[in-house]
């Protein structure tokens, strides 16, 4: 049985609104409901589990009855941090889940072969992040001065990040640092690697009003 924990705990302040970011539409539809739908297209009979901060639920189920949405999903409250919101979905995954994807609640637009690569590659190594190349030229600030590095070096990391069940729960228990940006990064520090695999260009995060434009054009 497969699982995805869908993290949406944003309140949209680059957004210049009072909507959260994950509520906004595109093509007429919200973004958070375009991304719940995604994962149940891959697999009907997967479990996604969503975090949403306890002051949002309401209107999100305002929501879901205005737009008629009635794909299953067990809901679990946002916490302080992205790692404490995960950890409180994942108190909630059930133990018959033997893969468990983390995805970013803003994502709507994570092709299907990428989801499909994420949790195949789970299967055998247990931890995997999609990315994609670096198009641009990359500077490190150091000391106050800039350096060139080669982008071939460096990657853009996407979501879904796909684990082992036993993997992931086990990484949790791990106490929070701030070393702590997303999934693989607590999987890393528990000492596990992370293998990556392509993702797809159009899986952007959709924080600010330019992306929402970018999106509207895509959909």
């Amino acid at each position: 049985m497969n699982a995805v924990i869908i993290v949406a705990g944003g309140k949209g302040l680059r957004m210049g609104g009072d909507i959260p970011k994950q509520f906004l539409p595109v093509g007429g539809k919200p973004i958070l409901m375009r991304t719940i739908e995604r994962f149940l297209q891959y697999d009907a009979s997967m479990q996604v589990v969503l975090v949403l901060p306890e002051s949002q639920q309401d209107y999100w189920r305002t929501l879901c009855d205005e737009y008629h949405f009635s794909q299953p999903y067990t809901l679990a409250n946002g916490g302080e941090t992205r790692f404490h919101s995960v950890k409180n979905g994942l108190a909630l995954v059930s133990p018959d889940a033997t893969l468990i994807g983390v995805h970013d609640g803003v994502r709507p637009f994570v092709s299907l072969d990428t989801i499909r690569a994420t949790y195949e590659e789970a299967a055998r190594s247990e931890a995997v992040v999609p990315v994609v190349e670096v198009v641009e030229t990359v500077r490190h600030l150091v000391d106050g001065k800039s350096v060139t590095v080669p982008r071939s070096d460096y990657r853009l990391v996407q979501t879904p990040q796909v684990f082992s069940s036993s993997l992931l729960r086990q990484a949790y228990e791990q106490p929070y640092t701030d070393f702590f940006t997303d999934d693989a990064s607590v999987v890393e520090r528990f000492g596990h690697p992370v293998t990556l695999v392509p993702g797809n260009r159009e899986n952007i995060k959709i924080t600010t009003p330019f992306d929402l434009t970018i999106a509207e054009a895509m959909d």
